[in-house]
């Protein structure tokens, strides 16, 4: 049987649109708008390195320009319109979105005792309550408001004081909610003071099986076409079997069907998609012109080996790669213009010397680095200070390197 198939520009698109990179960046930065934004995306990943802007920062920023850290905060804090929790990795997340996690904090709540039993420190299991009690009665607090007797490692996550990861499995299971994060550390406090009973009460759960339809169908909505495997990997609650069983029942039912999606490099991929994919609007769209910075952790390059077959796009990120073996450097930004990955920056904010300073910038095999992207890329950077909080750019000597066509 022949498939409908998607050629890669058309791909490419439709990938952007599910991401809210095919419009032009502007417009608020208001509570309403960004919570319509994350419900789009699904989730922004949370991470604490600040060589120029933190992940989720960079992310909406990359949207919404006129978005400042404040502005998240406001939205998580203030409005109660986020709540916190794992997708691959932690994450904020739309709190219309709380009880379909509860199948997750079910299957972590065993998963998580064998786990850490095995690599946390000992004792653990025998601060639940006293944890519980502590937060009971003194509010919100910290790692470090509890465990004062216990010895305290490097505060890393292969390091945790007993009580520490007693909070951890209190949050991941349900029975903490984190309420907002002082300097980005956690502040937990109970759930069911946090958070209206109708979200958290055991009765308001989902079962499994309706958990699972959501997971997946709104996982394949967000990212527009994908394989079993990368609908499982989309929110890493449901199992590639569940995945992979949903994906047959659907094609069964005639909600979705199977297309070919042609590659970067001229291959094809079998994926799955709701029916017409191929005449979606968004396949005939031009992406604007400007050239933006993406975050490493953005949604649309989580997925490396999808950013590698959509775009040609190799990118991995090397913070943890000693510093001999770095191939670009330890923190590299990809930059995107239109629909095309065009190259990475390496760059840094110095706030004590209110400089963002560029160390080196190499384009994508094939993309020419003239005048009118180099103008492109000056006016992004630009916006990218002022969300650094500096007033000076500064290139580096020879900071324009060779186009890359290193493969990882």
């Amino acid at each position: 049987m022949t498939l409908p198939r998607l050629q890669n520009l058309a791909a490419r698109r439709i990938f952007l649109d599910r991401h809210a990179l095919l419009e032009a960046p502007q417009g608020p930065a208001d509570s309403d708008t960004l919570l319509e934004l994350i419900t789009r995306l699904g989730f922004v990943q949370l991470d604490s390195i600040n060589t120029v802007a933190r992940a989720h920062d960079m992310i909406l920023f990359a949207r919404k320009p006129r978005y400042r850290t404040q502005d998240l905060k406001r939205l998580y804090e203030h409005d109660k319109g986020l709540f916190e929790h794992w997708t691959h990795d932690a994450a904020v997340i739309p709190m219309a979105f709380y009880p379909h996690w509860q199948m997750r904090r079910d299957r972590d709540a065993a998963k998580l005792r064998n786990q850490w039993r095995s690599w946390r420190r000992d004792g653990f299991e025998e601060q639940l309550q006293t944890v519980v009690e502590h937060i009971r009665k003194v509010g919100p607090c910290g790692s470090s408001d509890v465990g004062q007797n216990e010895k305290r490692g490097s505060g890393g996550w292969w390091d945790w004081h007993p009580s520490k990861t007693a909070l951890e499995y209190l949050w991941r299971t349900g029975t903490l909610h984190v309420v907002k994060r002082e300097n980005f550390q956690k502040r937990y406090d109970l759930t069911e003071r946090s958070i209206d009973p109708q979200m958290w009460a055991p009765n308001a759960g989902l079962s499994e099986a309706e958990t699972v339809a959501w997971c997946c169908a709104s996982a394949l909505d967000r990212l527009g076409f994908a394989t079993s495997g990368e609908i499982a990997a989309f929110w890493a609650h449901v199992t590639a079997a569940e995945a992979k069983n949903w994906c047959a029942q659907e094609l069964k039912s005639g909600t979705i069907e199977e297309v070919e999606i042609t590659g970067a490099d001229g291959t094809l991929k079998r994926c799955f998609a709701r029916p017409d994919l191929q005449n979606d609007t968004a396949a005939d769209t031009a992406a604007p012109a400007r050239v933006r910075v993406l975050s490493p952790f953005d949604p649309a390059l989580r997925d490396r080996k999808r950013a590698k077959f959509l775009f040609g796009f190799d990118y991995r990120i090397e913070v943890f790669v000693p510093q001999a073996k770095r191939v670009f450097g330890y923190y590299v930004f990809p930059l995107l213009q239109g629909d095309h990955m065009v190259g990475r920056v390496d760059m840094k904010a110095f706030r004590n010397e209110d400089t963002l300073r560029i160390h080196a910038l190499w384009p994508e095999q094939g993309v020419a680095w003239g005048k009118g992207r180099q103008a492109a890329f000056e006016a992004e950077l630009d916006r990218v200070r002022r969300l650094a909080g500096v007033s000076k750019i500064e290139f580096a000597p020879d900071w324009l390197k060779a186009p890359s066509a290193h493969q990882f």
